[in-house]
């Protein structure tokens, strides 16, 4: 029997989160995974019910589980208590404590969602990155940060600092999923001013001598940003730091339409992960029930893929979801002329349905 740990977190976690546990229950049905549910929270939920954003209870839960799937953390109603104890700390908590440092964030157009991304077809239709974000090291954990008041004026520092080792395991990560797609990788850094940024392009130039086959690039953060709008399909497999990735991704998930269509795995040295999909808690439209859940559900496919090998299921939720385009369903922020624009619940039921059909 497999545990998973399921945490909807804050703002359309929940919603988007019973989409994607319906969809996991009927894989788990249909393939004999024998898998079980429990259940916890995380984020701002969390602060509301244990009074901290990760309970040392949840935390063990999160332990002892073969692999977590989560919604999204965070909201405004979190926002004027202690900074300790704000959502995010929770999350980066969670992730540090797991040692989930391998950060895979795929970047995939479906070719029904061309006409969705806001960049011609012609530069983005055909798209398939995969993004590789250190996760557990960098500016977000560094030491020492603080807020001061120095000559009567507010002021405030964070630390970025990396070791050869943080640097050395997520770059063997990036070479290992380029090795397994088209042997090609970008390592991005800011290496002509920042000293960490030095050391990492020192470190990557290192291990790419164990890839003989790998066609390794570097590429400063701020070029890749361009490049990324300009000429996308350059790139193939990305491997960065923990801010760099984190700002990347988050652009090259709109050269797929939609951030609502991304998912992420966050895994630690033996493929045990965290799942969840790349974007927020969007809590502006929580409880409206438009949110889009494919993300969501489609983390469920990487899950099932990376930390239990379950190749035949993972590919039947993303063939669910393909069909499930092609017959025109599109969430709001998908939604385009001619199609027809369902709810966080109907789009859900629409994979279900496909996947039971398959």
């Amino acid at each position: 029997m497999k545990n998973i740990l399921i945490l909807p977190g804050d703002g359309i976690g929940p919603e988007i989160m019973a989409e994607a546990v319906k969809v996991l229950e009927l894989a788990n049905e249909k393939f004999a995974l024998d898998i079980e549910l429990s259940r916890d929270e995380l984020g701002g939920a969390a602060y509301d019910k244990y009074g901290v954003p990760l309970a040392d209870e949840t935390l063990e839960r999160a332990r002892a589980a073969d692999a977590i799937l989560l919604g999204a953390v965070g909201g405004p109603q979190w926002d004027t208590i202690d900074p300790a104890l704000r959502p995010e700390r929770g999350l980066l908590k969670i992730r540090s404590e797991l040692g989930l440092f391998g950060n895979l964030r795929p970047a995939l157009l479906y070719p029904q969602l061309a006409a969705a991304s806001t960049l011609k077809p012609e530069v983005v239709s055909g798209l398939d990155i995969l993004i590789v974000r250190e996760l557990t090291g960098g500016i977000y954990f560094g030491q020492p940060r603080e807020r001061l008041v120095k000559d009567g004026q507010r002021m405030a520092y964070d630390t970025l600092p990396y070791s050869e080792h943080e640097v050395r395991r997520i770059a063997k990560v990036g070479f290992d999923m380029a090795m397994v797609r088209n042997k090609k990788l970008c390592s991005v850094d800011k290496a002509n001013v920042l000293a960490s940024s030095q050391l990492w392009r020192e470190v990557v130039e290192e291990v790419a001598a164990d890839y003989p086959e790998v066609e390794l690039s570097h590429m400063y953060v701020d070029n890749a940003a361009m490049q990324l709008v300009r000429a996308p399909k350059q790139f193939d497999v990305i491997v960065t730091d923990n801010m760099f990735g984190d700002i990347l991704s988050d652009q090259a998930s709109m050269l797929t339409g939609s951030i609502g269509m991304l998912p992420s795995a966050s895994l630690d040295a033996n493929n045990k992960g965290m799942y969840e999909p790349c974007h927020g808690s969007a809590p502006d439209i929580a409880g409206q029930g438009i949110a889009n859940p494919l993300a969501t559900i489609l983390s469920v496919s990487m899950l099932l893929r990376y930390s239990f090998n379950a190749v035949k299921a993972a590919d039947a939720i993303e063939q669910a979801v393909s069909q499930v385009l092609d017959q025109g369903l599109r969430t709001g922020d998908i939604m385009a002329e001619g199609c027809r624009q369902v709810s966080t619940a109907e789009m859900g039921a629409a994979v279900v349905a496909a996947l039971k059909n398959l």
